[in-house]
């Protein structure tokens, strides 16, 4: 199964490299970065590395990304694709317990998950707020959906290539509620989820977003879970 690494990248240039030498080179097969108008030098640093770049003429957001990043995978004959963020928030040497209930046929889709790991994500200097917003809108998701994540909001994410050929992500916000709005997709087609522990990794060079920017990402996504429960569209 070919497997390959999909990276979103927006303003990455202190992580990226840091990132691409953690990723086990044995256990993929494909890495590809999709960046997003970057005003740093992320483009220049991945064209000193040996994988594919593709650069958007204009910002079309954090799920506009994903977008394009899941197009070329697929373009390019992937079976298994992993979303693995250039930030270094989450550890690429996990990428081979990610797709290994995929390979299986155990799973379709494969989350990493930052509170199962040892100290949960305070341990990884997860800030509180992000926490607290976490676990309200995982619980949310989990009452609304009959699910039991725990941690609705990764973005540590492995998909199978008949998923990302099923769901019509492309019908998804280009901004940062695309992956909740995915895994809408996947619980109401009926595909086999999977969690794991992956450790968290707040550092200093790492994007982050703002507290107002959680609060109006919560009430848009909570409107979102609501409607798909009262009408069945995403």
């Amino acid at each position: 199964m070919k497997i390959a690494v999909v990276m979103p990248a927006y303003n990455a240039e202190k992580t990226l490299e840091k990132t691409y030498n953690d990723i086990p080179k044995d256990a993929v097969d494909d890495i590809i970065l999709v960046d997003d108008c970057s005003m740093d030098k992320t483009v220049e640093i991945a064209k000193k590395l040996p994988i594919k770049i593709y650069v958007h003429k204009q910002n079309k957001g954090y799920g506009g990304n994903q977008k394009t990043c899941y197009d070329k995978a697929l373009q390019r004959g992937a079976d298994i694709i992993v979303l693995l963020h250039p930030d270094y928030q989450y550890d690429p040497k996990k990428i081979p317990e990610m797709v290994e209930p995929i390979k299986k046929g155990e799973a379709d889709i494969v989350y990493g998950s930052r509170m199962l790991n040892s100290g949960g994500a305070k341990s990884g200097n997860m800030p509180w707020w992000k926490r607290f917003g976490n676990f309200w809108l995982t619980s949310y998701f989990n009452l609304m959906l009959g699910t039991k994540f725990t941690d609705i909001a990764t973005g540590y994410i492995a998909y199978s290539k008949k998923v990302l050929e099923s769901i019509p992500y492309h019908k998804n916000s280009d901004g940062f509620t695309f992956d909740e709005e995915a895994i809408i997709q996947c619980v109401s087609n009926g595909f086999r989820t999977r969690e794991i522990a992956v450790p968290t990794k707040y550092e200093k060079d790492s994007s982050t977003t703002s507290f107002s920017d959680c609060v109006s990402y919560t009430l848009r996504l909570s409107y979102r879970v609501a409607r798909y429960k009262l009408t069945g569209k995403t």
